[in-house]
């Protein structure tokens, strides 16, 4: 926790995502739970005291076997056991579509509690566009509901990375080059040589 402290600050990063991980095959669900709790219960105060939020993510068991949590409920019972008001959901997009659907509802219901959002498409975790997601109708309802937060872009570009950029003018609707520039000019990316992972954060907001 210390050493993530420094990091942050050093980079000065306004929130962590902690990923609960894989419990032992020798630990009851319950019990990683309860571990789970008490865990995130010191995590979000020593972060809390250097102005940091702390997020946790479920992600699914099919990509994932043995996840210790894996639907947005599950994480927002967490969040109340917890009982902090410094911890938030970090919604990944992908990792619920796989799990349980009902995306917009999720989202509209639960967005007080969602610091930060994520997306790929399903099937196949590539870019918006390629799969069944309805985007258009996502980046639309997050605009209405007035979310200003970060979405982070975690995808396998289908094809080359210049060319798995093209749905930000095709369904985000970005068309102009100044969008463009500035979206170049605020994102941080990087992409490994070995899986052609592709990494983007941006707003949704046209800065």
């Amino acid at each position: 926790m210390t050493r993530a402290i420094k990091y942050a600050k050093a980079l000065n990063v306004p929130q962590l995502n902690c990923l609960v991980g894989i419990p032992p095959a020798s630990v009851s669900r319950e019990e990683a739970r309860a571990t789970i709790v008490e865990n995130l219960k010191f995590a979000a105060a020593a972060l809390k005291k250097e102005g940091i939020k702390l997020l946790v993510e479920p992600c699914n068991h099919f990509d994932i076997p043995g996840f210790a949590l894996n639907r947005s409920q599950e994480e927002l019972d967490v969040i109340r056991d917890v009982g902090s008001d410094n911890l938030f959901l970090q919604y990944d997009i992908y990792h619920m579509q796989r799990m349980e659907g009902k995306l917009a509802a999720t989202i509209k219901r639960n967005l007080p509690s969602i610091a930060h959002i994520r997306l790929a498409d399903n099937p196949g975790r590539n870019e918006p566009g390629t799969g069944e997601i309805n985007y258009p109708f996502l980046f639309s309802l997050l605009d209405s509901l007035g979310y200003d937060g970060w979405i982070g872009c975690e995808y396998k570009p289908r094809g080359t990375t210049g060319a798995g950029l093209g749905w930000l003018q095709e369904i985000a609707g970005w068309k102009t080059g100044e969008q463009w520039h500035n979206w170049r000019r605020h994102t941080q990316w990087q992409q490994s040589d070995l899986s052609a992972w592709a990494s983007w954060a941006r707003t949704w907001r046209a800065i």
